[in-house]
């Protein structure tokens, strides 16, 4: 087993998270302290600026790293544990830009720089080898999902409703299917920036108030995205809110959460196999709207990941631990019924700190 800190910017832009785990990248033996280091208005500013890959990539790049290792030195503070018990980090970085169509995908964050900064060895670019082996290079969080259920009943699925919204079927005999389900909180959270300058619909007070509109969400659903077959990633930006123009606030945000939720329940039909019951993670899981909706939705029961003893803020941190040290064991991080690449897949650069400094 290894100590191993994972590290997420997911595509909410919300801010760093950081979790501490002790894994050999099969089994879980012990779960450390989690930590979220927010991001000042002034990043999200610049993460928005350089979506697509414009603008001023390198400096962002380099001040997101620095981020990164704030949030290592905080975490091992909080865990007092010194560096040098760390086996390896693992960086994910900030997705800018995905398009695996075009065999494309791009996350910034230096990992080499990171190495630096920290002292401990650092996997970083877990998505490249995937994507050019003909992958979607996303999710990659499915395997580390099926360590976490080992003790749990299958089949279940377990959400994720961050930025995208993806989805991982965890069957009988360790069978998995994942995919991204369509929008998470990317519209909600970019309808309320630019109607209130608010980040996300807090509590889903807006969406409590207002009336959904059908026409619309039938409209959203029309896109070609939802009668793909899996395996399929989306771009955070591969959906707008545009046709929710001219609704009031509060309508926006209903419409947006409900339109979320039943591009979710759309997904059903392509699972091997009715889940028994769907936990959520992710910041969506906070949304009180978007939940029930749900709920009345899917064909199981819907609740938290808290329900069965996970940490629903840091899993897809931890889970990036667990896929650095699979890196280091040589274990394939993505699968063919996670992100369609041929073969089971090793992703991830390692930097070794002592070779960097």
């Amino acid at each position: 087993m290894r100590w191993a800190i994972g590290l997420m910017s997911g595509t909410s832009m919300d801010g760093v998270d950081a979790a501490l785990l002790n894994t050999d990248g099969e089994r879980v033996a012990e779960i450390g302290p989690f930590l979220t280091l927010p991001y000042e208005p002034a990043v999200r500013e610049d993460l928005r600026a350089v979506l697509g890959g414009v603008g001023d990539v390198a400096g962002v790049s380099e001040r997101v790293t620095r981020l990164h290792a704030a949030a290592v030195g905080q975490l091992l503070r909080q865990a007092d544990m010194p560096a040098w018990r760390i086996d390896v980090v693992g960086f994910h970085g900030h997705t800018i830009l995905h398009r695996p169509a075009q065999r494309r995908t791009w996350q910034i964050g230096d990992g080499g720089l990171l190495s630096q900064l920290v002292g401990i060895d650092v996997v970083d670019d877990f998505r490249s080898a995937d994507v050019a082996a003909g992958g979607q290079g996303a999710p990659l969080v499915p395997v580390y999902h099926r360590a976490r259920a080992m003790a749990l009943e299958p089949p279940l699925a377990v959400l994720n409703v961050g930025g995208v919204a993806n989805v991982t079927w965890i069957g009988r005999q360790d069978a998995l299917l994942a995919f991204d389900t369509g929008p998470g909180n990317a519209l909600i959270d970019d309808w309320m920036r630019a109607h209130t300058g608010r980040a996300l619909d807090e509590d889903g007070r807006a969406a409590a108030g207002g009336r959904v509109h059908g026409e619309v969400v039938a409209a959203l659903l029309r896109h070609p995205f939802f009668d793909q077959p899996p395996p399929k990633s989306l771009d955070r930006n591969d959906f707008d809110a545009s046709l929710a123009a001219g609704l009031s606030v509060a309508d926006g945000a209903a419409t947006l959460a409900e339109f979320t939720a039943r591009a979710v329940a759309l997904g059903q039909r392509f699972l091997p196999e009715p889940p028994s019951r769907w936990l959520a993670c992710g910041g969506g899981r906070r949304n009180p709207v978007l939940m029930a909706a749900l709920a009345r939705l899917l064909l199981a029961p819907v609740a938290a990941v808290e329900a069965v003893g996970w940490q629903g803020d840091a899993l897809e941190a931890e889970a990036f631990a667990f896929l650095a040290v699979r890196r280091l064991r040589g274990l394939p991080q993505s699968l063919p019924g996670t992100t369609g690449v041929p073969w089971p897949t090793l992703g991830g650069r390692l930097h070794r700190a002592r070779a960097a400094a």
